[in-house]
């Protein structure tokens, strides 16, 4: 479930930057109720359950290099993007910037998610 919510995440940050690139094309600015709204809803709910299983998976695990805090910026970051990518007068180096720095953070996260379930089957197996 995680692997699947932290993945989904993932391409929704390569979304925001095709949706960013594209207003900028299409010159024009997006109905906020009928576009950006439910949209921003829908990502908005899956970022806060990633963000409750994330912080237990953190919680129980412990890993090294991966803290609450940086989930819980990703998940402010991403809040902010996700809303910023309609908009063709979105700040082009701070917006890529943030969602440079989120991708890296879920990629991260994902990884060691899958490193330590496939250390569990192993486990199980033997």
């Amino acid at each position: 479930m995680l692997i699947q919510q932290t993945s989904k995440l993932i391409d929704e940050c390569e979304r925001c930057v095709s949706r960013f690139w594209q207003m900028r094309e299409e010159n024009r600015t997006p109905d906020f109720f009928v576009e950006v709204k439910p949209h921003a809803d829908i990502i908005h709910q899956l970022l806060k359950e990633w963000q409750q299983e994330a912080n237990k998976w953190i919680q129980k695990n412990q890993p090294k290099y991966m803290h609450t805090q940086q989930i819980a910026s990703a998940v402010e970051s991403m809040e902010q993007f996700v809303v910023q990518s309609f908009y063709k007068e979105t700040s082009k180096k701070r917006f890529l910037d943030a969602i440079h720095s989120v991708s890296y953070t879920l990629k991260i996260f994902e990884r060691l998610v899958k490193e330590i379930e496939t250390d569990v089957i192993e486990k199980k197996d033997h």
